[in-house]
Formats: C-alpha cells, sequence, structure tokens
C-alpha cells in the first residue's frame, strides 16, 4: 500500500491503516505524512483515538488466544526440528512458523490461531463459505463454513475426525464401520444422514435420517440416535436426548441459519463464519439479548442490519474486514 492510500481515505479507514503501519514500522509515528494526516483534520486525531481504543480492546482477548495455544505449537515445531523434512512437509514447516509470528503480534482478519495447527492435518476445510466434499468411499460431507476434517479410511474403518467447526455427513453403506471423531468422543454410523457440530468443550450430533451410536468418551456407554434427534456431550458426559425439528437446525446447508430465543452473541458468532473478516462485539449485555428468526448465511452484513434496527445496535465495517457492533446511544440518557 503506498502513503497516498494513508492520506486520502475515509478517516475511520485511514486510522485503521495508519494504525497497522505503525505497529509493524514504529518509526512511521514520527513521520511528517502521519503528524500531517494527524493535525489536518480534527476528525482525523478522533479517528485514530478510536482506532488504538478498538486495538486495545482486542489485544487482550488475542493475547489470551496466543498463550493458550503457545505450549501445543511449541511442542509441534520441536518435534518438526529433530525429525528429517521430507519435501512435502516443508511447506507445513513455513506455515507453522508464519503462526509463531502471528501468534506474537495478535489476531485480524478473523482468524483463529489454534485453527493453523488443526489445519495443518485436515484433509479437507473450508473458510468463509459452504464446502461439498466427495470422499473416496462415495460418501458426502458437506462442510460448515469454518470447518476441517482429517480423514483416514486405511485401518480397516472409515474414519473421520472434526478438527474443528461442523460437517454434515451422508454415509455410503459399504459394509465397514464409518465412525467420526469429535471432541474426545465418537458418532459410529448405522445407516444415516447427520451432523456433528463443535461446540464449547464438546460436541453435538444432529441425526436427519438413519441411526448412530453416540459415545461420549472412551469406554462410556453408547447412546442410540434416530431421525430428528439430537445429542450434546462434553468433558466426555452426555446431555438429555432431545427431539428437533432437524431441517430447521440443518438448514446452513441451503444457506440459512435459524434461531429460537438465542442469545445475539452466539448468533453473531455464527454469522462471522461466512464473514471474510472479524466480527466484533463491543457490548457484552447487548450479547446476552435473545434473537429468534432466519437469516441467509451469504449476507452476513445484511443480516446483522436488519437485527440492529430491531435490537437497537449499529455495526460499522472498517476496511471492508473489521466490523464492529456498538449498542447504539439514546439521547439524554
Amino acid at each position: 500500500m503506498n502513503r497516498s492510500d494513508l492520506t486520502t481515505a475515509d478517516p475511520s479507514q485511514a486510522a485503521l491503516r495508519w494504525l497497522a503501519t505503525i505497529n509493524e514500522q514504529p518509526e512511521v509515528a514520527q513521520s511528517v505524512a502521519f503528524k500531517r494526516w494527524l493535525l489536518a483534520d480534527p476528525r482525523h486525531r478522533e479517528a485514530y483515538a478510536q482506532a488504538q481504543a478498538l486495538w486495545h480492546k482486542t489485544a487482550a482477548p488475542a493475547a489470551r488466544l496466543a498463550e493458550e495455544e503457545h505450549a501445543d505449537l511449541q511442542r509441534y515445531l520441536d518435534a518438526m526440528a529433530k525429525a528429517p523434512v521430507p519435501a512435502r512437509w516443508r511447506r507445513a514447516r513455513a506455515l507453522a512458523m508464519a503462526a509463531c509470528l502471528v501468534l506474537a503480534v495478535g489476531v485480524a482478519g478473523g482468524w483463529h490461531p489454534g485453527y493453523w495447527l488443526q489445519d495443518l492435518q485436515a484433509d479437507f476445510s473450508s473458510t468463509d463459505a459452504i464446502r461439498q466434499v466427495t470422499l473416496a468411499d462415495q460418501s458426502q460431507v458437506t462442510l460448515d463454513a469454518g470447518s476441517a476434517i482429517a480423514v483416514d479410511f486405511q485401518h480397516g474403518q472409515r474414519q473421520v475426525r472434526l478438527l474443528h467447526g461442523a460437517a454434515f455427513f451422508k454415509v455410503t453403506h459399504t459394509g465397514e464401520p464409518f465412525v467420526v471423531q469429535a471432541a474426545g468422543g465418537q458418532v459410529r454410523v448405522l445407516g444415516t444422514e447427520f451432523e456433528v457440530r463443535e461446540q464449547a468443550e464438546g460436541a453435538q450430533v444432529t441425526v436427519r435420517n438413519g441411526r448412530v451410536a453416540v459415545t461420549p468418551a472412551q469406554g462410556q456407554a453408547a447412546r442410540e440416535l434416530t431421525a430428528n434427534q439430537q445429542l450434546a456431550y462434553a468433558r466426555g458426559l452426555a446431555g438429555e436426548t432431545a427431539r428437533v425439528d432437524s431441517d430447521s437446525r440443518l438448514a446452513w446447508r441451503q444457506g440459512w441459519v435459524n434461531y429460537y430465543q438465542a442469545p445475539l452473541a452466539q448468533v453473531i458468532e455464527d454469522l462471522g463464519r461466512y464473514y471474510p473478516g472479524r466480527i466484533v462485539l463491543l457490548d457484552n449485555e447487548l450479547g446476552q439479548r435473545k434473537v429468534s428468526g432466519s437469516f441467509p448465511v451469504r449476507e452476513p452484513l445484511a443480516a446483522l442490519d436488519s437485527l440492529g434496527k430491531v435490537m437497537g445496535f449499529s455495526r460499522q465495517t472498517l476496511l471492508g474486514r473489521l466490523t464492529v457492533i456498538r449498542q447504539v446511544s439514546v439521547a439524554g440518557k
């Protein structure tokens, strides 16, 4: 980006560009060009102060994520350093080293640091769009946005690991077992169409057709689910089996997400999977307010605009990548 882009852009966008440049090259803060831009208009100083405040608000969550993933990343790099590196792994090492650098400076653009490690293991992954995959046995997998799976068909059974996100499976019958591992548990297919979704510290299984056997942890008893049933588990413990409308719960495959009395924070998090950037909610109390409705995943910002009119919040998108959600202030309060 040349310096003229920084001086002629909209004040809010220019402020974030200046901030990003100064974070990478601190000496720019003392440059004549930056000082001239800052003093040219009071709006520039206000925009830069707001950009700095936003940076500080997101720095703490970024630091926590980096700290949480640091140990796993270091073990991964140490193991790679000790072993000979085949040509096919050289790019993986480069990606892992890049992950170290990004962890050191924080999180941007909707990126989650832990996914770098997981995606290095993935056979199939998706970014901000739904992806259709055909496995070697002709089974069909639909990956939700921001999802990844690893596949192993070499040891007498068809095994899939959900690394993150969610996947819908339409399994072809071959006579070999088909098992999906997720969050320490497993789902054994008994002939079915079903979804496995990562959530919090566990996973949730929703069956559209057929049957599955869900084991929340090794050594635990299996729970059988049939069509329109759902079960969540975490830390080796399974919840109650629930009756659901599977077509409604799985409507994301057709490009819709449906909610009934869900927290706004959850809706924003879900819509964020389909957004090629980062959505930041700056009001925890607002995030707890309940939402009911259906929203198109292909237009996450349009969905946020519709919600904002009803719930009294506004969104501002900067640089086409960072969207900030704020409660609309009421005059006189």
